[in-house]
């Protein structure tokens, strides 16, 4: 049992962490879209009609898609006043219930932005902008964005039941 456990979450480690690097690849395709909107405005004076609504797509996909890789490596917004005070038993326990209602709310999220997604494909969905590109692809990169969250929550959540527990963390540090 635990191998399977660990076998879970060493994949989803390293399919959050994977997806997490090859997405951050996009942001100097973001600062290269901004530079060049800057310098057609500014310098040519002929701004283009593409570069905002690629730039704000480019910024939804590397925020969105980053997400559970800031989990991942617990890098996500804490009361570090309180959780650092606490004993590990208190902490997993912690852990547990954040992830719970994350997970409520991103299955919610991932139920929602799937629906979204076959609207706009459906009814071909374009932002309302001069250039109007479609929209239906953004909705599907929200819904695997939340449910590779997700993915990396149902790891966190294994790892803190197990230490919770056994009292024993279910990785070594060399593992995760």
């Amino acid at each position: 049992m635990k191998k399977l456990l660990c076998l879970w979450c060493k994949g989803t480690g390293l399919l959050v962490s994977t997806v997490g690097h090859t997405i951050s690849l996009a942001l100097p395709l973001l600062a290269a879209t901004l530079a060049f909107e800057v310098f057609s405005r500014y310098v040519l004076n002929s701004p283009t009609m593409w570069a905002y609504d690629v730039s704000l797509f480019l910024f939804g996909y590397i925020g969105a898609l980053c997400g559970a890789s800031g989990q991942l490596k617990k890098a996500h917004i804490n009361v570090d006043i309180l959780y650092l005070s606490v004993s590990q038993r208190t902490k997993n326990i912690f852990d547990l219930i954040s992830n719970t209602l994350g997970g409520f709310f991103l299955i919610i999220v991932a139920s929602k932005s799937w629906e979204k997604a076959l609207e706009a494909i459906d009814f071909g969905y374009t932002r309302q902008s001069e250039w109007a590109p479609s929209i239906g692809h953004f909705w599907v990169m929200v819904t695997v964005a939340a449910t590779l969250f997700l993915l990396q929550l149902s790891s966190d959540m294994l790892k803190d039941t197990w230490q919770l527990i056994t009292g024993e963390p279910l990785l070594s540090e060399d593992d995760e």
